[in-house]
């Protein structure tokens, strides 16, 4: 019986917990603006950072209705009138759920208590019993929505007198304050039930007003054309038709509005990327400046487009940064890798001559005994006059290539020739890998050069 004190108190816990979980699914609640209008939300809203999220029925079934979702700015709502009016919603699920069962129960166990304390001859366990209990009956109405607060009252009042007389038994003439403590009570606000077809009109329409995306706010207008539909002869013929014809209208003006935006961020961009790949910084940035004036133009209507658009020119500006740094730098070195590429222009050419024998090695159809002498011949020492090349550190890749590509040349050529002289398919396979290895270097190494030779391009 000891315990019964703190059974209370985290059956109120848990209680809690599960009775908010499900009002959430069928509740209405209603957010207070502080313009004086009221906005329905179906189940719970939910406070993230200074915006409000919720569920805002637009027409359907009235126990499944079709549902926006809707975010406002959380400081347009008079929050104090939308917590009581949520309380006050709690309340009543709750009071029709599962507030009488849990009254009862909670009932049985305070007399249960009053009963222990009658029959026990230990007073000051009493005593504690008895305390035990006030505490959980004091907190029972702000833990289950003041389902009963007022007989809560009198149930506490009957366990102060059993705690008097108690603590006058024991000689104790010393009081704590929170035991005199009441339950607080609970302000409750007048529940209102599903809004009809003309009233979530025009909470539709002034919601839309107050949106800051196009995007919901031409969602919750064609909700409005559907609901408008939907409600048939419930709503006045001339103002269904007014309301129509107004959300009809907003939706084709945000359209168009959103074509012409469309169509600014075709234009810009396109101008800014052309800029860019010419390099022409300074043409880039003047697409930079004409972002905001053709932005005012069109009534500064999509500020969501415009950063992005902003932002889209502003990758050109830097690519054309980066490609006029990068020519810059190209034109420094491009007298360089022509020097470099005379140095070495013979003997990259002498490769490039014999493309076709290394061809041929590679696919074991020849060349002829005496051609492979002379190519033999040709590239004798090529490699070691290559390595003696100075080169820029920034060929130093491409060179080496180079002198690769020479060395598998000379190993096919070799190879190809002992393949004759033996027969040996084995040692041809090996020329063949060699030549193989000679062409696909070679073809590096020129494609490099190439890439080297020309201007930098925008990637």
């Amino acid at each position: 019986m000891a315990t019964i004190g703190g059974t209370l108190i985290s059956a109120v816990v848990c209680l809690l917990v599960a009775d908010a979980a499900r009002a959430a699914d069928a509740t209405l609640f209603r957010l207070f603006l502080k313009d004086g209008t009221s906005l329905v939300s179906f189940g719970e809203y939910s406070r993230v950072a200074d915006r409000v999220i919720f569920s805002m029925p637009v027409g359907g079934p009235i126990d499944q209705p079709r549902l926006h979702v809707v975010t406002l700015l959380a400081s347009v709502v008079d929050w104090t009138r939308t917590d009581r009016y949520a309380e006050s919603a709690r309340y009543q699920r709750y009071a029709e759920t599962r507030g009488e069962e849990d009254f009862v129960r909670l009932s049985n166990d305070v007399a249960r208590v009053l009963n222990e304390i009658a029959l026990t001859t230990d007073r000051s366990r009493a005593l504690a019993y008895a305390e035990q209990a006030r505490l959980a009956l004091v907190e029972w109405p702000r833990n289950h929505y003041g389902y009963r607060q007022e007989d809560v009252r009198e149930i506490v009042s009957l366990l102060d007198e059993s705690i008097s007389d108690l603590r006058a038994a024991l000689g104790m003439s010393s009081f704590d304050l929170a035991l005199v403590a009441s339950p607080a009570t609970l302000a409750r606000e007048p529940i209102l039930g599903m809004p009809r077809a003309s009233e979530q009109l025009d909470q539709v329409f002034h919601v839309a007003a107050m949106m800051e995306r196009p995007a919901d706010r031409v969602g919750l207008l064609q909700s409005a054309v559907l609901l408008i539909a939907e409600a048939g002869d419930t709503i006045p013929a001339a103002y269904a038709d007014r309301l129509r014809k107004s959300a009809e209208e907003q939706i084709r003006e945000e359209q168009l509005i959103d074509t012409q935006y469309a169509h600014l961020a075709r234009r810009l961009v396109t101008s800014a990327s052309l800029a860019a790949a010419r390099a022409s910084v300074r043409d880039v940035e003047r697409v930079v400046d004409q972002i905001p004036r053709e932005d005012a133009m069109l009534g500064n209507r999509r500020p969501e487009a415009v950063d992005a658009l902003r932002t889209s020119v502003q990758e050109q500006l830097d690519g054309a940064r980066r490609l006029r740094l990068l020519r810059d730098q190209w034109t420094i070195r491009r007298s360089v890798y022509r020097d470099y590429e005379r140095s070495i222009g013979s003997q990259l050419l002498e490769l490039v001559k014999i493309q076709p024998a290394l061809e041929s090695i590679r696919r074991f159809e020849g060349p002829a005994p005496q051609a492979v002498l002379s190519l033999r011949a040709r590239l004798a020492g090529g490699a070691e006059r290559l390595s003696r090349v100075q080169t820029p550190e920034d060929l130093r890749t491409t060179h080496d290539l180079i002198v690769g590509a020479w060395r598998f040349a000379e190993s096919a050529l070799n190879g190809r020739y002992d393949a004759i002289q033996s027969g040996n398919l084995a040692t041809a396979r090996e020329a063949s890998s060699a030549a193989a290895g000679a062409l696909l270097l070679l073809s590096r190494a020129q494609e490099e050069i190439r890439v080297l030779l020309e201007p930098p391009q925008l990637r």
